[in-house]
Parts: C-alpha cells; sequence; structure tokens
C-alpha cells in the first residue's frame, strides 16, 4: 500500500496502443518531458493513460449519466495508477474553428474588454450604459443588424460566375453551378423555360444573363429528360435556383468543408457598408474608452493594447489592471503581435495551443497535472525560452507539468526525462529510462540520447549552386509591406524568423504562374481527413489495389463479391451499426463528442459475411490492421501495393497501420502522408516542393529520415523550400531567408538571405545566434 502522499505518479501495466505492459514511476510537481521518435509510443503513455485515466476518475466522480458513459468510452488499458491527481490537456487539437473564434474569444481577453467598456466607456451624452453583451459581435445585442456581425457582406458577379463566356450553358459556362446530375437538372429547367442552352454565354441577351444569373424567383417547371437508352427517366416537377442563390446558400448552408470552399470561389466579400467591418452596432461604436472605439483596440497588436490600458478613475483602473494581467502572459509567450479580432482559424496550431496556455496561467489552479502536447511546435528558438520560463511558473504554482516534446532545449530544461522506444510502432511501447535528463547519457539504445549529447558540430555540405531565380512579390499582406524574395531554384531553401513575422505570408505568395515553377506541390499539415472514415490506406490510392486482390481470391468470386464489397465506405459489405466507421460516436452533454468502439463489430468495420473472405490467411479488417512495415512483407509480392508502402517507409511511417483513422494523425504524419503519396507519382520535369514546418512533431531521429527524402528531390533536379525552425535542417539548406526582426508590426521584412554560414554572421537577426550555434555547437571538438 503506497503512502496517502506519495510523491509520485506511479503506472502499472499500461498496455495502451503500443505499450508493452509499461510500468514507470514520474514525480510529482516537476517538469518532466517524455521523448522518443515518432510513434514510440510516448503520447499513447502521456495522453492515452496518464491523462485518460485522470479524465476517468473526474467522471466518476459526477454523475450516474456520465458514469454510464464510461463504460461506452471505455478506460485505457493499463493495471492501475496511483498518486494521479486530476489533470488538464492542452493538445494540439486542429478542430475547425468558426469564423466567430478568435483570440479574443478563446482568451477570455474579449469579455474583459467588453465589461471595461460597459464599466468605464465615455458614452454620448444622454446615451444609456449598455450591457457588455452589446459590444460582442456574438450576440443578438451587439451584433450588426447588416451583416449579422460577421463584419462581411459577400456577393457575386458575372466574371466570377461565368469566367468563360465562349462556352454555352449545356458546356458549363456557369462554373459555379454544382457538377453530376444536379448541374444537369439546372440545365434541363432552363431549357423547359426556353432557354438557349447551346449558344455560346456572350451571345445571350443580357437581360437573359442577368435572369439565369442572379434572379431570385424560384420557378416549378415539368422537365422531360432525353431519353438514355439503358433507362427510362419519368418527366418530374423541377425548380430553378440561380446561380449566385446557388452559391450563397452552399456557402452559409453546407456542413460539407469542400462544398462550403468551392462556393466561396465564386463570392466577392468586402467590408459591410453598415459597421465598416466593425461587426457592431452603431450604439457600441459610439462608446470610447481613451479616445478609440472597442473595434479599434481589438485591431491593435497585443503590445500596443497595453500602452492604451491607462485609465481614470477607480472602476477604469481595477478593469484596466485585470486586463493588463491577462494579456501579460500571452506577450511572454511571444504572441503580442496578435490582435484580439484576428481569426482562430488563421493561427497555427502552435499559436493556439500557447494561447490555451497563457490562459491556464491565470486560471490560478493548483495541484493538477498539465498535459501538453509539443508546445514548442512552430517555435523559433528565441521563443522557446520564453516557452520554459512559462513552464517553470506553471509549476511554481504547484502543478505537475507532464509534455511530450522533441524540442531538444525543452529536453534539457526538463527536471525529469521519460524516454521511451526504443523504435516506433511494434519496435517501441517500452521505458528505456525514467529519471533525471544528465543520467540518460548511459543509455546506449536510446536514439534521443544520440542527439541529447552529441555536440559534435553539422557537418558541413557542399552548398549547392541554383540554376535560376523565382521572384515572389512585392507582397503587401498582413504585416508584409512591399517586400520582393527571390527564391533560388534547384536548391533547398529554409524561410526562417520569429512567429509571426511573416513567413507563412511570404510563401503563401507562390503560385503556379509565377515564372520558373513549372508544377507546384504545397504540402501542409492539414488533416488528411476529419472523420474515422479517411485514413492512410484510402488516402494513398492502397487501399483500392488491397480491395481487388480480395475481390479476385477464389471465395469472393464465388459469393460473387465485388471489389466494392471490401469498402467500408459502401453499404454491403460493411457493419451495418456503425456504418464501417468501426466507431459509434457517444454524445457527452457538456464535453465535446467522443468516439468508441463499435459493440456490434468490435472496431472491425466489416460484417461477418465480408470477414470471411481472406487473402493469404487474413480477412480485410486484419490487413487494414498491419502496420506499414508488416505489409510491405506482407505485399512484397504485389507491385502496385509495394511502392506505395516503400514510399511510406522512405518518410519514416513504418510504424502507422493502414486502416489508423485521419483523426489519430498528428498535423507532422499528415504532412508526411502527403509528402508520401506526391513521391509515389512518376515525376515529370521540374517541380517545386512547399512545405510549412515539415519538422513538426518529429524525433530528431525522424528529422534526419526526412531530410535525406528533401535533399533527394533536390538532387533528382526539383526545387525545395521549407519554413523552418530547426536550426539543424536550416544549417544543412543551400539558401536562407530570414524575416523580422520581431513579430507582427516589428517584422515582415527580409533581415538577411544566403548561404546559412553568411546568415549566422547576420547583424540585426533573431535567428543568427542560434544558427550559429547549429553550425558550430558550444563545447565542440578541435575540428569544428
Amino acid at each position: 500500500m503506497h503512502h496517502p502522499h506519495d510523491p509520485y505518479v506511479r503506472v502499472r501495466g499500461a498496455r495502451e496502443h503500443n505499450l508493452k505492459g509499461v510500468d514507470v514511476d514520474i514525480p510529482r510537481d516537476v517538469l518532466a518531458v517524455f521523448t522518443g521518435v515518432s510513434g514510440s509510443g510516448k503520447s499513447s503513455l502521456a495522453f492515452g493513460t496518464i491523462y485518460a485515466e485522470a479524465q476517468r476518475r473526474y467522471f466518476e466522480s459526477v454523475a450516474p449519466y456520465a458514469r454510464r458513459l464510461i463504460h461506452q468510452v471505455g478506460a485505457p488499458k493499463v493495471g492501475e495508477i496511483t498518486g494521479l491527481p486530476p489533470a488538464v490537456s492542452l493538445q494540439q487539437r486542429r478542430s475547425a474553428p468558426t469564423s466567430r473564434s478568435s483570440v479574443g474569444t478563446v482568451t477570455n481577453l474579449s469579455n474583459s474588454l467588453r465589461m471595461l467598456f460597459s464599466r468605464a466607456g465615455t458614452y454620448p451624452p444622454g446615451a444609456e450604459r449598455l450591457d457588455s453583451d452589446a459590444f460582442s459581435p456574438n450576440t443578438a445585442a451587439g451584433a450588426c443588424p447588416e451583416c449579422h456581425g460577421l463584419g462581411q457582406v459577400h456577393g457575386t458577379t458575372e466574371e466570377l460566375l461565368v469566367p468563360d463566356p465562349s462556352l454555352s450553358i449545356r458546356e458549363g459556362a456557369i462554373a459555379a453551378w454544382p457538377g453530376a446530375w444536379q448541374g444537369k437538372n439546372l440545365r434541363d429547367i432552363l431549357e423547359a423555360l426556353g432557354y438557349d442552352v447551346d449558344r455560346s454565354w456572350r451571345e445571350l441577351p443580357a437581360e437573359q444573363r442577368e435572369w439565369v444569373l442572379f434572379t431570385d424567383e424560384q420557378p416549378v417547371v415539368t422537365v422531360h429528360p432525353v431519353r438514355d437508352a439503358d433507362r427510362i427517366q419519368r418527366p418530374y416537377q423541377g425548380t430553378y435556383m440561380s446561380a449566385r442563390r446557388y452559391v450563397m446558400k452552399t456557402f452559409s448552408d453546407s456542413k460539407s468543408p469542400a462544398l462550403r470552399a468551392k462556393a466561396e470561389r465564386f463570392l466577392s466579400s468586402a467590408p459591410c457598408p453598415a459597421c465598416g467591418g466593425s461587426r457592431l452596432r452603431p450604439e457600441a461604436l459610439a462608446v470610447t474608452f481613451a479616445g478609440r472605439t472597442i473595434a479599434d483596440l481589438a485591431r491593435l497588436p497585443l503590445t500596443e493594447l497595453m500602452d492604451h490600458l491607462v485609465a481614470d478613475g477607480e472602476t477604469a483602473r481595477v478593469l484596466t489592471d485585470d486586463l493588463a494581467s491577462r494579456i501579460a502572459p500571452v506577450l511572454e509567450l511571444g504572441l503580442g503581435y496578435l490582435s484580439l479580432d484576428r481569426a482562430t482559424p488563421t493561427l497555427s496550431a502552435g499559436e493556439l495551443q500557447r494561447l490555451r496556455l497563457a490562459t491556464q496561467l491565470r486560471s490560478g489552479l493548483f495541484g493538477v497535472v498539465y498535459v501538453l502536447d509539443e508546445p514548442s511546435a512552430g517555435l523559433h528558438p528565441a521563443d522557446t525560452e520564453a516557452l520554459l520560463t512559462v513552464l517553470a511558473r506553471l509549476k511554481a504554482a504547484g502543478n505537475s507539468v507532464f509534455v511530450v516534446e522533441h524540442h531538444l532545449d525543452v529536453v534539457r530544461g526538463a527536471d525529469w526525462l521519460v524516454d521511451v522506444g526504443p523504435g516506433a510502432g511494434e519496435h517501441g511501447g517500452e521505458v528505456l529510462y525514467s529519471g533525471p535528463v544528465a543520467e540518460l547519457a548511459s543509455h546506449t539504445e536510446s536514439e534521443t540520447a544520440r542527439f541529447l549529447f552529441d555536440r559534435r558540430p553539422t557537418p558541413v555540405r557542399e552548398v549547392r549552386s541554383p540554376r535560376g531565380q523565382l521572384k515572389a512579390g512585392p507582397v503587401t499582406r498582413h504585416n508584409l509591406r512591399g517586400v520582393t524574395a527571390e527564391f533560388p531554384l534547384g536548391v533547398l531553401t529554409a524561410v526562417t524568423g520569429v512567429s509571426g513575422s511573416g513567413k507563412s505570408t511570404l510563401i503563401g505568395e507562390i503560385t503556379e504562374d509565377l515564372p520558373g515553377v513549372g508544377r507546384l506541390v504545397c504540402v501542409d499539415q492539414r488533416p488528411i481527413g476529419r472523420t474515422p472514415r479517411s485514413n492512410l490506406a484510402t488516402y494513398t490510392g492502397l487501399f483500392d489495389v488491397v480491395r481487388k486482390e480480395f475481390a479476385a481470391t477464389e471465395e469472393a468470386r464465388a459469393r460473387r463479391y465485388g471489389v466494392g464489397r471490401f469498402s467500408f465506405n459502401v453499404a454491403g459489405g460493411r457493419c451495418d451499426t456503425c456504418q464501417g466507421e468501426g466507431f459509434v460516436s457517444v454524445e457527452l452533454l457538456f464535453l465535446p463528442s467522443t468516439y468508441a468502439p463499435c459493440p456490434a463489430c468490435g472496431g472491425a468495420r466489416y460484417n461477418p459475411e465480408t470477414l470471411d473472405v481472406t487473402y493469404r490467411g487474413r480477412n480485410i479488417a486484419q490487413v487494414l490492421d498491419l502496420t506499414v512495415e508488416s505489409a510491405a512483407e506482407f505485399f512484397a509480392g504485389t507491385p502496385a501495393v509495394a511502392r506505395s508502402l516503400a514510399t511510406l517507409l522512405d518518410v519514416g511511417l513504418g510504424y502507422l497501420r493502414l486502416g489508423q483513422p485521419a483523426t489519430e494523425l498528428s498535423g507532422g504524419e499528415a504532412q508526411r502522408i502527403k509528402l508520401a503519396s506526391e513521391l509515389q507519382r512518376g515525376r515529370r520535369g521540374h517541380t517545386l516542393y512547399l512545405l510549412d514546418e515539415p519538422t513538426t512533431g518529429l524525433h530528431p531521429a525522424d528529422v534526419e529520415v526526412l531530410m535525406r527524402q528533401l535533399h533527394g528531390l533536390v538532387d533528382a533536379g526539383h526545387t525545395v523550400i521549407v519554413v523552418e525552425h530547426d536550426m539543424s535542417v536550416v544549417a544543412g539548406a543551400d539558401w536562407v531567408i530570414d524575416l523580422g526582426p520581431g513579430g507582427g508590426d516589428a517584422g515582415g521584412r527580409i533581415v538577411a538571405a544566403g548561404p546559412p554560414r553568411e546568415v549566422a554572421r547576420a547583424e540585426g537577426s533573431a535567428t543568427a545566434a542560434y544558427l550559429a550555434t547549429a553550425i558550430r555547437p558550444p563545447h565542440s571538438s578541435s575540428h569544428a
């Protein structure tokens, strides 16, 4: 029996995902870092076991209703955990925030600012005081009635809806219309209404063009479809909808991100004429503080907003002091360049997580375990120092801080280290070491130790000569003011700079239209799918080949099972209970809904009849359960599958399961899957690859593997441009473009450009000192 005040969290027999019955003791009230190669099982231990168990205990203590849900969601696979305090998780969730979500709403700073205007604002003579709700664009009391608090009004034009007026309506002149039968239906209705759908668009009379595109009428007519020889089509009642109406309706009502994005291409947006884009009613905009409206203050970078919080009077002083104390941790984490009205969807995952972290610093909780998922993601080395200070403050307030992390500076700053490995997937899942950082040095089987204590300088690569230049700009967007950049072709270029200096904005200007680009491939970290239906096998196209192999077996042919039978997205072969998802969604009244394994198929996704068919001794569910590495052996004789699997192995994803749902993949994994599917295509001619922080979420050992691939692309005659914070990658590039010197208004210009050794000596660059250290590390041997 443990002492009631046991200072350790003790985990016994953890078997979540690939963990092999792990036992580990981690002291409380320390900064403990979990390390290991990607896929080693560190997140399964930190999030899947420790945090999941803390959450389960919380539910157990709540209500019978919640307890019933626990049984559906399932408890983590662990023998027991003792000494576990309540836990708060800050994961890099890539939830889809709405356009109404902003920096102010995520941090609750907007609430404090609205309270300040409500209680201490300067009102026009005779105006009555407004409640704080009246200063929010997200409430009926505050939202501008014209744009419903969005600040933008959407419209469209003939040029947008009909990009090629030489086409006829039948040939698809109205590009905004839907494809397939729905578009044919609208064309048939127009024909029934007497319009000439075979004349080129520009030859139609202006009033007809106007009506077809913009009418609000919705006439109903009887359509007699042209008969196809193979199917009888009966007349039906069709309702006409103009192109503008269709686009607006899709944009405002559709639940599909793809359809909304398509509709958005045909819309132009302009600031709302009623509120000038401020999103608020005139009554709220008539109130000022320090001579500015709430919309003016919400537009300012937080560093400037601090300067305006000068109060007269006691009430105002209490409110401004409160607001300033809430802004301080956001500034400390290097996010002072953000403004309160900056929309959440435009933030990177790292920025969003640091905003949540800043909010937690103010919450005043103590005695809890904070479990953080790579808080250094997307951070320049200069910002990482501030992050360590903040983590130390959380610990000093009486909390335990457990961090899953790859950044070596964060690892060195830890009090305790849990190293998981030795490899990924089935080659990992063991705790190699748990103890103070310095003692890891003697553990030779640890990949982490190799990088943490190896201070040899990065071997200097011969810098390649460019084959030409690609010019982007002048760019004036966000904080870039007329910036022109020249990217050398045929080499590897790294774009560097502190968070918010304008890196992503700059590379966003590179399009296929620029001379010298040729084919452009952008490999970002957006998820490869938003539901468990999308997975590694479906995204890479590998699943099509696997299904054909199953359909060709004798058993499948005897039962007349076609390829569709082996898809979990089609009725017939899939499990009816979960519709082939393998999971059922469990709604938790006051919490985000969660997924639990399907009670009918146990997560297999298929019905028993489909699972009867085997290919080389395995059914389709067992094949989807193989890791990429095992599948490569299993399908060694099937060239089409083997090629796909080989490229996934090349980018270091051998540990992922073929059927691993997209919802379980990190941003870095999604990015490498995209890179692998790009690498397996036959490459024709010159391609320019753009990667935004490709090493996010990667252990240094995996970074080596990835960089081998990227250098291989350059050696094959292509151009690679990466936005990067990892100085070992920057040191190995041929050319560096450094933006800065700061973030937001203090950044947005090119501070230095040239080979890494030159940029490492640049004056006024926040990157130079860290790059110089990577090229010539401290305590390095004499041959540096």
